[in-house]
């Protein structure tokens, strides 16, 4: 590799990882837009629950078919990535497989060895995985992938990054072949390594001399390199970034019984003063802090709520588990989780655009909650946590449904009649039934 070639690659290297970290910023400030919540707590249970369900994939064995693939894929990407240390070692030296000659040289061939061969072994099961997934997505039909939020873009979106995939791990199965068939011909001696894939795709490169290996070696090195750098700048565009969000997304789950909800303060204070026997209901409420606007009640836009429920809309994989699982989707009303996730991630990155370009206090007259989500999709939600439940990576549409729910009934007055008559029977019943307290247990009386 001659220092051109040098030169090109810490070029492109530094404006990949340029590019990238500005990006992580980028997502990280609209994320940031939401409001507080405290996460903190219960740490040793936080870093279980990560354990478990991002890194070892617990969530996935609910369907053992797509999970098996996808336990394949994870690991056969993190393992076959461990060889891009050596790929940037050596295009920013100048040398070839400088680890493996590193390796050799203090007696620890055999490592090597075995590095190689786990490399090419799970670089082969990643690149037969994404084909599968490509026929299960694109042939078999399967509902989940058809719905109606799964435009042209989701749909391309997914079918991008298998493909994305499918060409890395070729390139780099290519490479280490020519590699393994230019050592056998010009040197008489293997290289450096164990490659049992390049062994068998060996006889392709039967009768091709030193310089047309060398070519395919380099052009495949070059593709696998660039492409690695430019599938690291498109995962932040893509629903694919829940590979790296998953993570810190599983870690501040949410650790309350599912059903439990969270209360709102104002509304909670109000109660208890109602059920203090000591309050003095004439008491003058303590005024606002100068300068403060007053609160409202749940969620209209995207900056009313909390930044786990933001961190959870850029962590949606797409993968529809949540809709194929709610019983208003399954019944054709028009919630699907999944689509409120992605309207809600949709939203964060027009807000985050808007404000960087005409300054944080911009309004551009749009709200989540009317332009993107309806109050039909709110409505239709039977608050049963299946979609909580499905979901891998413990995203929580379920939170976002309720607070906007909240907004539209206490800020809008669009309850739907039927929850109208009920709070008006809990308000002057004490229960969602039509009849007095006094007459609640007639029922129970002899005839």
């Amino acid at each position: 590799m001659d220092y051109l070639s040098q030169i090109i690659f810490g070029v492109v290297f530094l404006a990949a990882l340029s590019f990238f970290i500005y990006n992580v910023r980028r997502i990280r400030n609209n994320i940031r837009l939401g409001k507080n919540i405290n996460r903190s707590d219960h740490k040793k249970e936080r870093w279980r629950v990560m354990f478990r369900v991002a890194l070892g994939q617990s969530k996935m064995k609910a369907r053992p078919l797509a999970g098996f693939l996808h336990l394949i894929v994870y690991v056969g990407f993190l393992v076959v990535n461990i060889e891009l240390l050596e790929i940037v070692v050596d295009g920013l030296s100048g040398s070839e497989r400088s680890l493996g000659h590193w390796l050799m040289r203090w007696n620890l061939g055999p490592v090597y060895d075995f590095l190689i061969a786990t490399f090419e072994i799970f670089a082969l099961l990643v690149l037969v995985a994404c084909v599968l997934f490509l026929l299960r997505r694109n042939v078999a039909k399967i509902r989940r992938f058809h719905l109606s939020e799964m435009t042209r873009w989701p749909k391309s979106d997914a079918n991008l990054i298998l493909i994305f995939e499918i060409v890395l791990m070729a390139a780099f199965l290519l490479m280490d072949a020519a590699d393994y068939s230019l050592y056998a011909n010009s040197n008489g001696a293997d290289a450096p390594g164990m490659y049992p894939v390049s062994a068998l795709l060996h006889p392709l490169f039967a009768g091709s001399d030193v310089f047309t290996l060398q070519t395919i070696s380099h052009v495949c090195w070059w593709i696998h390199i660039v492409g690695i750098f430019v599938f690291l700048n498109y995962i932040p565009f893509s629903k694919h970034f829940h590979i790296i969000l998953a993570f810190p997304n599983t870690f501040f789950s949410n650790l309350w019984p599912k059903g439990r909800f969270t209360n709102m303060e104002n509304v909670k204070k109000e109660v208890e003063l109602m059920f203090d026997p000591n309050a003095d209901p004439y008491a003058t409420p303590a005024p606002a802090e100068e300068g403060t606007e007053p609160g409202s009640f749940g969620a209209k836009d995207v900056t009313d709520l909390t930044w786990k429920q933001l961190l959870d809309a850029y962590t949606c994989t797409e993968c529809g588990r949540c809709s194929s699982e709610c019983p208003a989707n399954l019944t054709g009303k028009l919630l699907s989780p999944r689509k409120i996730m992605m309207d809600t991630r949709d939203r964060l990155e027009e807000v985050g655009r808007n404000k960087r370009k005409n300054g944080a206090n911009h309004d551009d007259g749009k709200s989540l909650l009317h332009h993107h989500i309806t109050k039909e999709e709110l409505w239709a939600c039977t608050s049963c946590n299946a979609c909580t439940q499905a979901c891998p990576v413990n995203i929580d549409p379920l939170s976002i449904i309720v607070d906007l729910r909240r907004y539209l009934v206490m800020e809008e007055s669009q309850a739907p009649p039927e929850l109208t008559v009920m709070f008006n029977n809990i308000e002057n019943n004490g229960a969602p039934w039509a009849f007095p307290q006094a007459d609640r247990f007639k029922w129970a009386e002899d005839d």
